[in-house]
């Protein structure tokens, strides 16, 4: 609707243009004209629509009817400036077409600097979205994520790229190549004398500048935005053998599953964390966004980096999103960079050489399920969960396959979190009545970034749509988890409740005024362990410097596993007391060191070895 206004405008004002201010109307000035005002009706008052309310000018179905009258006439505002000003200068300034004595030589300077301007405008616009969409993402993180697979992305993300970097490079560009292509020159008349004051040669060579410092601030932003330097250092410095010298492979761990094994239910709160609470919580606002949740915490065990109930692991290499998450709290390991250049899922293969919790379930006889309500095959997970034990895959393909909802239902990633909790009672319920051991994962996705998705059954509390979401997801989890506890099988349940990662929404943290000086961490929650943990030493649940990695053995201990040496991967079950590697090593060294490549990781869990011996 916003597009269609601006062309409207651009034509009213070209009709005036031509009829009023062009001497010689042949049918190509015209056409000239009208080309001209389109771009500038169009692109400037987006701009300034897009600065002033930070809204998506695409998805119109929010605005009421005076958003669009504002609009139409700020769109006409423009052309009527921009026609007004040309008319003025018409009467002291002329413009001669300009005849360049080497037109190749010329063609190919303007060629240059319009690809220069708009390789340096992708590198800053495009470091710009990513810092302000991501935060200060990783370079492990961004790799992966650009050559992870990306369908089943919420439509939402695309949105937001074509009127975020799209749309300011297609402005700056269309603006440069205005300049660049110009065919004229500038002549000033004075007293009946004619001066050229701006002719080709001089715009080529401004132009050329232009574009050339345009590229070179372009790179260094991005260089330094997105830590270059420690990516070519993972490629091209020395390898660490951290992971090589701390792995345990768990094939090679002799575990003991209690008698009557445990179920294990496993939910992953997407983005969320301990910042959330209130300060005297350890938390960052003056107001708790999840009460619920803080009360049930009390009900069960917490690990913390500070001597608070409230704290959570580190964000270190190879572990802060949803994919990475979820591998590293089955492996055990860090989500690393493939140095040959293959990307996760690709070929069939997702971490084959690693031994994952789903694997080791499976040969115990467990019923597994996994849950999303988005779509799967979003960074290869349906490559690894159908790869590593025998598990159900229940995403958004399936609910729209299997008739659980409409096959052309899309809210949000797939189906939001309100239907996601009551499939998976269902589910549940269905494992309970196999007769065997069952293990259930979800995750949940409302709080994603941007903004989250605010059910309509969720109360508006806040100002903030984001902190709504938040305070209605944890409600709905407490309330899953309640359900949990009434049914017969709970007795002989674990559940995990854990933040897959710190939350990405960056314009949430800036209302807040977030400082840097706050350490944010993930929510951890142990309900129900077995009871060689529950009888735990406190000592070991605070002031612990660990990570996602450290889950993996973790739960399995929760679950009335017991094995030797208390490390799976690179791990450590936080139960025993023993040191992780973060302690081992210290923060900064554990986390330099998992940032370069590792031959283990490369040759023995992205291939898979095993495959050769058998």
């Amino acid at each position: 609707m916003f597009i269609l206004l601006s062309v409207a405008a651009a034509v009213i004002t070209s009709t005036l243009q031509n009829a009023f201010l062009t001497q010689k109307r042949t049918f190509l000035t015209c056409l000239n004209n009208i080309y001209k005002n389109v771009l500038i009706n169009s692109l400037i008052p987006l701009a300034v629509f897009r600065a002033m309310y930070g809204k998506s000018f695409l998805i119109t179905d929010e605005y009421k009817a005076r958003t669009f009258i504002k609009f139409f006439i700020l769109s006409l505002a423009v052309g009527l400036l921009y026609i007004v000003i040309n008319g003025v200068f018409s009467k002291y300034i002329t413009f001669e077409i300009d005849k360049p004595k080497r037109p190749k030589t010329a063609a190919f300077v303007k060629i240059l600097s319009v690809i220069l301007v708009v390789l340096g405008c992708f590198c800053y616009f495009g470091t710009v979205w990513g810092l302000d969409s991501f935060g200060d993402i990783t370079p492990d993180q961004l790799i992966i994520n650009l050559t992870s697979p990306s369908d089943g992305t919420e439509t939402g993300v695309y949105i937001d790229i074509l009127e975020g970097p799209v749309f300011k490079l297609l402005l700056v560009t269309t603006g440069f190549c205005l300049f660049t292509f110009n065919k004229y020159k500038v002549i000033y008349n004075k007293n009946k004398k004619a001066r050229t004051i701006f002719n080709g040669f001089a715009k080529r060579f401004i132009s050329l500048i232009l574009s050339v410092a345009c590229l070179a601030g372009g790179i260094l932003y991005a260089y330094e935005g997105f830590q270059v330097e420690r990516m070519l250092k993972f490629y091209f410095g020395p390898s660490s053998t951290i992971i090589d010298d701390n792995y345990v492979d768990p094939r090679t761990v002799d575990m003991k599953f209690p008698e009557k094994k445990r179920n294990l239910i496993h939910i992953y709160l997407e983005s969320l964390e301990n910042s959330y609470l209130s300060k005297d919580l350890g938390g960052f606002i003056d107001v708790n966004l999840m009460p619920e949740l803080t009360e049930l915490s009390y009900e069960g065990i917490t690990f913390s980096d500070t001597d608070n109930k409230f704290g959570g692991p580190m964000r270190i290499t190879g572990t802060q999103w949803s994919v990475a998450s979820m591998v590293n709290m089955t492996t055990g390991l860090p989500m690393k960079v493939p140095t040959s250049g293959n990307s996760y899922g690709a070929g069939g293969n997702f971490f084959p050489g690693a031994w994952t919790l789903n694997d080791i379930l499976t040969e115990q006889g467990y019923e597994q399920t996994v849950m999303f309500g988005a779509d799967a095959v979003f960074g290869g997970l349906d490559i690894y969960y159908g790869t590593h034990g025998d598990v159900k895959m229940m995403d958004y393909r399936y609910a729209k396959e299997n008739g659980l909802i409409p096959k052309d239902y899309k809210v949000w990633w797939g189906y939001e979190d309100d239907k996601l909790y009551e499939f998976a009672k269902a589910e549940i319920i269905r494992l309970y009545e196999t007769g065997k051991p069952f293990n259930f994962t979800m995750e949940t996705a409302d709080t994603h970034k941007p903004g989250g998705y605010l059910s309509e059954k969720a109360p508006r509390s806040y100002e903030s749509s984001y902190a709504n979401a938040i305070a209605y997801s944890t409600q709905q989890a407490v309330e899953f988890v309640k359900w949990i506890q009434e049914q017969p099988f709970y007795e002989n349940t674990t559940i995990v409740v854990i933040g897959d990662h710190n939350s990405m929404d960056i314009d949430f943290f800036k209302a807040y005024n977030f400082t840097p000086e706050y350490l944010r961490t993930q929510y951890n929650l142990i309900l129900n362990p077995a009871s060689n943990v529950a009888n735990y030493n406190e000592s070991v649940t605070r002031n612990r410097l660990y990570s996602n990695f450290d889950m993996f053995p973790t739960i399995l201990a929760s679950m009335g596993v017991e094995f030797e040496g208390d490390r799976l991967g690179i791990g450590t079950n936080l139960f025993s007391g023993k040191d992780t590697i973060i302690e081992q090593y210290g923060l900064d060294e554990a986390n330099s060191e998992l940032e370069k490549s590792s031959e283990l990781i490369n040759k023995k869990i992205i291939f898979n070895p095993h495959e050769k011996e058998n």
